[in-house]
């Protein structure tokens, strides 16, 4: 005899679902006014099918993101310790190429309507401080006085998440969050990177 699937959703699109109610209930409610229950409710999934897949209310705007940065920062730590701000341009470009519309995308271009300005610059300044620490690691490490290396931490991960916000108010057909990384670092290259 074999099993039976399973009836609901399919695991593959809960996620994605949640995500869309959530952006929804956002943009109807508030997200203030807005309750995991809600949201799983209006998506049609258990309590626990949410935090399968999400922490928290707010990790279903920044999941996608935040594994991007994860990345990016297990990639820091492992560079040599005679790296360069070219490699770690690099590094950090992989977290905005080919970065497509998601929860976060419409959370930046409709936070007034959402209610979400508060909770933006709460969890972008959580993001921020990760990869400034990410890359101003990788500065000491290769020589960069403490204070240099700071500034320049915090200036490639401003860089990176000015340039995804841009993007993301501008709307997504309005060019690569990439290219506006790119534009971003230009004025950071005036900051040596060497001593």
């Amino acid at each position: 005899m074999t099993k039976q699937a399973r009836a609901g959703r399919p695991r593959v699109s809960s996620r994605e679902t949640l995500s869309e109610a959530a952006c929804e209930l956002f943009l109807e409610r508030g997200y203030e006014a807005t309750s995991i229950i809600d949201i799983t409710q209006r998506a049609g999934v258990s309590r626990s099918s949410f935090f399968n897949y999400f922490t928290s209310k707010s990790d279903v705007l920044w999941s996608g993101l935040d594994t991007r940065i994860d990345d990016a920062l297990d990639a820091l730590a492992a560079l040599d310790t005679d790296a360069g701000g070219e490699e770690v341009r690099e590094l950090l470009e992989r977290v905005v190429i080919d970065f497509a519309p998601d929860p976060l995308a419409l959370a930046l271009r409709n936070a007034d309507a959402m209610g979400l300005e508060d909770e933006l610059v709460r969890d972008t300044g959580l993001r921020h401080a990760r990869l400034a620490a990410g890359v101003a690691d990788v500065a000491r490490r290769s020589g960069v006085d403490t204070i240099k290396a700071d500034i320049l931490g915090a200036a490639y991960a401003a860089s990176l998440l000015s340039a995804l916000r841009v993007w993301a108010e501008r709307g997504a057909g309005s060019g690569a969050p990439v290219e506006l990384f790119g534009g971003a670092l230009n004025g950071v290259y005036d900051l040596p990177w060497r001593p």
